[in-house]
């Protein structure tokens, strides 16, 4: 999976957006677990699920605050 603009991010729905911040967050644990039993082949993906993760929280958040007003 590869990192996601904004923009690309804020064209899917609610549903689709925490389908794919779970998938991160497996991604995000077996890259952990890879690391720590050093089985880890690109150290540079930890980084890029980090902040897709990022991404994804900060559209949710950017959602709720627009529909509480």
């Amino acid at each position: 999976m590869s990192m996601e603009k904004t923009t690309d991010l804020r064209a899917k729905t609610d549903d689709q957006l925490s389908e794919n911040l779970g998938e991160l967050k497996r991604e995000a644990f077996n890259l952990r677990f890879q690391a720590a039993t050093g089985q880890m082949e690109k150290a540079s993906r930890v980084k890029e699920v980090r902040r897709s993760i990022a991404r994804i929280k900060t559209v949710q958040t950017e959602r709720n605050r627009s529909a509480a007003k």
